[in-house]
């Protein structure tokens, strides 16, 4: 016999906006990105998150907001 588990996780964009300040890397344009997260077990969900995460638009960096 055996147990197979299976387990995903989706992310999808909902939306993009500008964010204000530039790059502390490059000086570029920053955006903030909302981004759904589906956490699923056997094709059931079971977790749904939303978070909004900072994009440098230049240099593709992920910035982290303190």
């Amino acid at each position: 016999m055996c147990l197979v588990f299976v387990c995903d996780e989706d992310q999808r964009v909902i939306g993009r906006q500008p964010a204000p300040g530039p790059c502390p890397y490059c000086g570029g344009m920053v955006q903030a990105m909302d981004v759904e997260s589906n956490w699923r077990f056997c094709f059931v969900p079971l977790y749904f998150k939303t978070k909004r995460k900072f994009y440098c638009s230049v240099c593709s960096r992920r910035l982290v907001v303190q």
